[in-house]
């Protein structure tokens, strides 16, 4: 029993070439990034939800396009902080608590465009977050799977959605 307890502790412990503190570091940053795209995949569920217009049904698929790449995106992060030992955050609390992304009421009703102004707002701000932690997860911490992750699954479709967010405003 004892030699058991003995290999599955060595066989649990991460061992991928990245210290513990450099892997807690990141994961601390991985836990910041689930919060903010966990609260713009709720927002966006938001104005799918209640989105009303003349615009309602090119927009209405616009949204679930975006809800869907975002969930991915949220699911991926979750895994990458387990992958690296860590605990992705879990909670609407502490979801609620973490985030950077000001969440919108449906008490506060928005037309069409003040949507996608805040939808491309809160993208490009994501994008420009996500940006800096690919430096300091790169060049700080070594973790270039992370950082390839970053650049890879949220940078790029960041930057995609804010571009089809703007063409709405042509």
């Amino acid at each position: 029993m004892i030699i058991e307890q003995f290999f599955k502790e060595i066989l649990m412990q991460v061992d991928i070439g990245i210290d513990n503190k450099d892997r807690d570091a990141v994961n601390v940053i991985l836990n910041q990034i689930l919060a903010d795209e966990m609260a713009l995949y709720v927002k966006t569920l938001n104005y799918h939800w209640n989105l009303v217009g003349p615009d309602f049904d090119a927009l209405h698929a616009l949204f679930k396009k975006q809800y869907e790449a975002l969930f991915d995106i949220v699911d991926l992060v979750a895994e990458r902080i387990r992958t690296l030992g860590g605990f992705p955050l879990a909670s609407l609390i502490e979801f609620s608590q973490k985030t950077r992304i000001k969440e919108d009421l449906i008490a506060v009703r928005k037309t069409q465009s003040q949507m996608l102004e805040q939808l491309l707002k809160d993208h490009e701000a994501i994008t420009k977050s996500v940006r800096l932690e690919i430096l300091r997860v790169q060049d700080d911490h070594k973790d270039l799977g992370t950082a390839n992750m970053l650049t890879d699954n949220l940078l790029e479709v960041h930057e995609k959605i804010a571009w089809m967010l703007r063409a709405f405003f042509v």
